[in-house]
């Protein structure tokens, strides 16, 4: 027998352990939280731990991986380090600095409460999760608070996400979110003074996934063609499911999904823009691991999701993370040169979202990486700044150890093609051009922080589309808490879903087509 101590930011626990095991497993086990974008398969190379004592040898990919200066400090991959006796590991798991964000348009409705007391609206996102605390008796919020989703140790992304439930991890993936949304209801009840168990009422959004995996429902039908969902909810949840001990007389309403992969979110995301309320031409989209996507003309709404993977959301990027402390946010040219800002103005640690296609769109303007997306070493003014990662060319930010590398383009050209293409396969479907579109949405916390003419410049968005832009913030967010003020929201959330004709983008050979052209930077 042996013993392990595990200290995080939040909490420090001692294991004892009889035989070795990985590092990976044992944080899961003690619930201690680590990203793991590539969901421990060892290729994503961030989930750092600094580990002492007794442990299994380097492995040839850790030496790679990490500096001797972070190999001499002890630092380790979760994923390939085996605890084989006395040992002590140190976590970075502070989910406080990320820039959540929870803010968003609400239009005006009649309001008709669900319950009598007080009420909660969570927006489940794969990344981040936020949630809304109300006075339903005034209809007032009075309490708001933003998570990291601590599903991200079992990947970035939903794909990851569903192999990991099909696995076996069905109940630790529902029981880490619901710990997460009655650690975050506390928090918001503790700051008013009330006591969870007066939380009569909460409405619960996310895309399809999110609330599969929230109702331990079976996601195999996710999970292989034809992509039909089992279930679609818009319904209240069983409790023995979902069990929120603090809130144990709470209903929990899950509102319509549309499809397997457009899910409630978007219903919610489309009931506060009310872009169905008129026959104008308007998309939405929400950029995220997913990109989900709506088009209203005509008395029509037609929807989709394209895997846009998770690269705008810093995973799948060499130095990507979240858009948290040290974390480039906005890249630019000054004076002929090329510089960044980083969120909280310290030095830079690596690159978030907004950074990323900042980058990609300055490197282009700059002759830095062509429209085949291959950086240049040489015919530029920033030659300096070229050095090499994995033997092929990479971007390095002046005054920092931050690169953009040959893969990272090749990732963002992926990423911003489904996007695109996604968009296009929907307007083709209603036999519109781009220019017929009067109201472009962006919704998600990507896309509020993103600069739109960077997106632009690279591909993301038809250039068309610029001028129309209207910044949702929290769209889905918003629409959950219109349905928890408002039963008329409720029903009229259901209705969109309904009318909603889901593109399959996987059969689509336009789509296809499109999205081969869509990598190239124009």
């Amino acid at each position: 027998m042996f013993q392990v101590k595990i200290a995080s930011s939040d909490k420090t626990v001692i294991a004892t352990l009889s035989e070795p095991e990985l590092l990976s497993h044992l944080l899961f086990d003690q619930n201690v939280h680590l990203d793991m974008p590539c969901a421990g398969k060892g290729k994503c190379l961030k989930c750092r731990v600094r580990a002492t004592g007794s442990l299994s040898e380097l492995t040839e990919i850790e030496r790679k991986a990490l500096s001797e200066e972070e190999r001499t400090g002890g630092l380790r991959l979760a994923c390939m380090t085996y605890v084989t006796g006395d040992a002590e590991i140190h976590v970075n798991s502070d989910d406080k600095s990320s820039a959540i964000l929870f803010g968003g348009h609400m239009p005006q409705f009649e309001k008709h409460p669900l319950c009598t007391q007080y009420g909660i609206a969570v927006d489940i996102g794969t990344t981040t999760v936020a949630a809304y605390l109300y006075d339903l008796n005034s209809c007032k919020r009075i309490s708001h608070s933003c998570a990291n989703n601590p599903q991200r140790a079992f990947g970035a992304d939903v794909i990851s996400r569903i192999e990991k439930s099909m696995a076996g991890n069905t109940e630790q993936l529902a029981q880490a979110i619901i710990e997460c949304i009655e650690r975050m209801a506390a928090d918001m009840c503790a700051e008013q003074h009330i006591s969870p168990e007066n939380v009569d009422c909460l409405v619960i959004t996310g895309n399809t996934t999110m609330l599969y995996l929230l109702t331990k429902t079976d996601v195999k039908c996710l999970a292989y063609a034809p992509f039909q969902a089992t279930t679609l909810l818009g319904t209240y949840a069983d409790q023995n499911l979902i069990s929120l001990k603090s809130m144990p007389n709470a209903k929990i309403y899950l509102p319509d999904c549309i499809s397997a992969y457009v899910g409630a979110d978007i219903t919610t995301a489309i009931l506060s823009s009310e872009m169905t309320d008129s026959d104008v031409c308007s998309i939405l989209v929400d950029i995220g691991t997913n990109g989900e996507m709506a088009l209203q003309f005509s008395g029509k709404l037609w929807c989709c999701s394209t895997a846009a993977g998770p690269a705008f959301e810093g995973a799948g990027i060499h130095m990507g993370m979240n858009a948290s402390k040290g974390a480039i946010d906005r890249v630019f040219v000054k004076d002929g040169a090329i510089r960044y800002t980083t969120i909280d103005h310290v030095p830079a640690s690596g690159i978030c979202g907004s950074g990323i296609v900042d980058a990609a769109a300055v490197l282009l303007s700059a002759g830095i990486i062509d429209e085949t997306g291959r950086i240049e070493e040489k015919g530029h003014s920033y030659e300096s700044c070229i050095c090499e990662v994995d033997h092929a060319p990479a971007f390095r930010f002046e005054n920092s150890e931050v690169v953009i590398t040959q893969k990272d383009i090749r990732e963002i050209q992926l990423a911003k093609s489904a996007i695109c293409a996604g968009l296009q396969t929907l307007l083709n479907e209603a036999q519109l051009d781009p220019s017929a579109v009067q109201t472009f949405y962006i919704a998600g916390g990507f896309g509020s922080f993103i600069d739109i003419g960077s997106a632009v410049t690279i591909g993301l968005f038809p250039k068309v589309l610029k001028s129309k832009a209207v910044v949702l913030g929290n769209a889905a967010g918003m629409g959950a808490c219109m349905i928890l003020l408002s039963d008329e929201m409720l029903k009229k959330s259901t209705r969109i879903a309904q009318k909603a004709e889901n593109i399959e983008l996987s059969t689509s050979q336009y789509f296809m087509d499109t999205y081969i052209d869509g990598m190239m930077f124009e």
